[in-house]
């Protein structure tokens, strides 16, 4: 192959086919949803720059569609468009839109009032079941994953002493500040782009490749380091799977050295019941999960192990009176654990994830039987019911190379592709949730699509 037709390729897609699959499939989309963009036209100037959250303008269609309903996963748009749903809200419909026990608690919590800002019996339920489904944590509530990881890393820094988080280049927990950071010539820094950023965000974090036990290793060496935060599998990227002997060397790591190891499964609660810690034999000192933990009611629970619990409260109990820096008020509010009490016990179960990895293992097989058909560069990974396909080879080992792999141009064009076939993926990147309420049929629909769109581009 020549150096010219090497630069006229996007992960193996000649850059003019891609261009033309993309501009006619903006166009059909455009086509046929009329009163979306009616709509748009007459009520999204309220909204600062046309979206009620700005992450909304990050999908790649022409303009958004507006959902009417959804059920299961199935969505239906205005336009009358019945739409499987493989992206579940990112991770907070997991396991369904409107799981029924969900419903129920909601219509029956919604009677009795919706905050108090003082515990119910539900709440008493609540504390039992988290702990039956991951481990025995002295648990917490947040609203949202974010909120439950900020309020995670100020403990560990009062019961260490310590000012630093140590986090993996390309990681995901939400907009916490430590996190925000990456590597630039070996050294940490903050990430660019953020908005009215005025700290130097190293001064409190340090940022290393995931899968690099070394570095962890001369990170927690300075004795800066209160915590180490990670997701079991680096996600919200294309993802990245952790190598043999990467969490034990953690878990090893981080005692000798006397860090708090913090595990954030807010994305990897896919993998099974209790989450890949769980199904992998981990031990955290610290356990967060959100988006789904509730059925999709905004809720976050953070845990915490006896031993750090009882360094916790030492510290606490010699503070000043005062703001703790800890919690919002409308978190642990009845309707969340009406909810979390249903989920927890209906609805997060292992018939449901038994059902879900059997379902995310067809989807994976299908989509990688169709990338050998058409030769194409890329690759597939699974972690439980979550599914990736990521537009280069791999296995990827980090950060960098998560970010070298993403190609937003390619991406862009087969996502709109999949929703002009009845598919909608994730837009952040190539993830696709499989859910209890996902049929056979509709995970076939999406590898036949799949197919299609790899037909046309790679011809």
């Amino acid at each position: 192959m020549s150096a010219e037709t090497v630069s006229e390729t996007v992960a193996g897609v000649r850059t003019d086919r891609l261009q033309a699959f993309a501009a006619r499939e903006a166009q059909r989309y455009a086509r046929g949803r009329p009163k979306a963009a009616e709509a748009l036209a007459k009520g999204a100037g309220a909204w600062l720059g046309g979206v009620p959250m700005h992450w909304m303008a990050d999908w790649p269609m022409p303009h958004l569609p507006l959902i009417d309903r959804a059920e299961g996963a199935r969505i239906i748009d205005i336009d009358g468009f019945g739409i499987d749903d493989f992206c579940l809200g990112d991770t907070g419909s997991m396991f369904g839109h409107s799981p029924a026990p969900v419903a129920k608690a909601i219509r029956r919590q919604a009677r009795r009032g919706l905050t108090y800002m003082l515990p119910t019996e539900a709440a008493m339920e609540a504390g039992r079941l988290l702990t039956k489904r991951f481990g025995a944590f002295r648990w917490q509530i947040a609203t949202t994953a974010t909120d439950a990881n900020r309020f995670a890393l100020r403990v560990a820094r009062a019961v260490t002493g310590r000012p630093k988080v140590l986090v993996f280049n390309g990681c995901y927990h939400g907009t916490v500040d430590e996190t925000m950071v990456t590597i630039e010539n070996g050294r940490t820094v903050t990430r660019p782009g953020l908005l009215g950023q005025f700290a130097d965000l190293s001064a409190s974090a340090t940022c290393v490749e995931f899968n690099d036990l070394a570095a962890v290793e001369a990170a927690l060496k300075t004795g800066e380091i209160a915590a180490i935060l990670t997701e079991p599998v680096m996600t919200n990227s294309c993802m990245v799977l952790p190598q043999a002997g990467f969490h034990d060397g953690l878990r090893q790591l981080s005692r000798h050295y006397g860090a708090l190891l913090l595990i954030d499964e807010t994305h990897t609660i896919s993998s099974g019941l209790g989450g890949y810690t769980a199904v992998h034999s981990l031990s955290p000192d610290m356990f967060i999960v959100g988006k789904c933990v509730a059925g999709g009611m905004p809720t976050a629970v953070w845990g915490m192990t006896e031993e750090t619990a009882r360094r916790y409260e030492e510290v606490n109990a010699g503070r000043p009176s005062g703001h703790s820096g800890m919690g919002t008020t409308l978190s642990a509010n009845p309707m969340q654990f009406a909810c979390l009490v249903a989920t927890l016990d209906q609805v997060m179960t292992e018939d449901n994830y038994r059902r879900m990895r059997k379902g995310a293992e067809r989807l994976a097989h299908g989509l990688h039987a169709a990338l050998a058909r058409h030769g194409a560069p890329w690759h597939v990974v699974r972690v439980g019911a979550r599914v990736e396909f990521i537009c280069a080879p791999g296995p990827l080992k980090n950060g960098a190379e998560a970010a070298l792999a993403h190609q937003p141009q390619v991406e862009a064009a087969v996502h709109v592709g999949l929703l002009n076939r009845g598919s909608l993926i994730a837009p952040f990147h190539n993830m696709m949730l499989v859910s209890p309420a996902t049929t056979k049929r509709q995970i076939d629909r999406l590898i036949a699509s799949f197919d299609e769109i790899l037909t046309d581009l790679f011809a």
